[in-house]
């Protein structure tokens, strides 16, 4: 049943890492770390615009992360300045408004350390069908432009050169994370969505031999770290959002740990 608050984290908790390990593995190969960043100080201004108007907080978020990302696209073209300092620009622009137009309202109580760090025990049934049905539309769509995706990774003009339409897919790869972003910003807050995106994905590569492989370990990897972090949270009293963070972090320093080799 889910009546209980802790089965009800678990599974709406799973069901993000679920989606975030294939999204998280492009992250990695593309060196997307800061873009993540972006879309989920973003989040924080849809969270005030959707306050400001009165609109459904997940579905504001996601206008707003696609607005950044279409933002992003416009000013790499028309800005000359590099990817990183763009980056840069709108993650901290977007965090700073979104902060101002909530001191504005000030006939409006906002918890921001809920919307900062997440608030998985407060899950509802209501939020676990948006989060899986999201997710496997998020995966749904992944597998789709899977080929396209993975071949403008490693070679955009091969990608072209194929006719796989790689700016399509990059698009799309950009509005899918906006969603994840909306999606699983109630389960650890939008300042470590982009760890629980990067962790797994990060040690998932460090077993795995093909993409294939290793996005399914990342899934595998970051729902491990949700069920663990909530185990913690609930022995040690911890917020649970970091908790999953800091299990998902145990998962990667153990990969990297040097382990002694024994002669047979």
């Amino acid at each position: 049943m889910l009546d209980d608050f802790f089965i009800r984290a678990v599974v709406g908790g799973v069901g993000v890492a679920l989606l975030a390990g294939p999204l998280g593995c492009f992250i990695v190969w593309r060196r997307l770390a800061y873009f993540g960043d972006t879309l989920s100080h973003s989040a924080l201004l849809g969270v005030a615009m959707a306050l400001l108007l009165d609109m459904n907080i997940t579905l504001t978020v996601f206008i707003i992360s696609v607005a950044v990302s279409l933002l992003l696209i416009l000013l790499q073209r028309r800005a000359s300045l590099s990817s990183d300092a763009l980056l840069g620009l709108l993650a901290h622009a977007t965090l700073a408004v979104g902060l101002v137009v909530l001191a504005f309202m000030t006939w409006v109580r906002v918890d921001l350390m809920g919307f900062l760090f997440g608030d998985i025990l407060a899950i509802t049934v209501r939020d676990i069908i948006i989060i899986w049905c999201g997710g496997l539309a998020v995966i749904a769509i992944v597998s789709l432009i899977w080929k396209s995706l993975l071949a403008s990774t490693v070679s955009y003009d091969i990608a072209v050169a194929e006719g796989l339409r790689p700016d399509l897919s990059n698009f799309v790869f950009m509005v899918l994370m906006a969603g994840v972003i909306a999606i699983s910003m109630k389960i650890v807050g939008v300042l470590l969505i982009t760890a629980l995106l990067i962790i797994p994905a990060a040690t998932a590569r460090r077993f795995s031999g093909n993409p294939e492989v290793m996005a399914v370990m990342a899934s595998v990897l970051g729902a491990g770290s949700v069920w663990l972090g909530l185990e913690g949270s609930l022995e040690w009293d911890t917020p649970a959002g970091p908790s999953i963070v800091v299990a998902a972090l145990a998962f990667f320093i153990t990969s990297v740990l040097p382990f002694p080799k024994f002669k047979k």
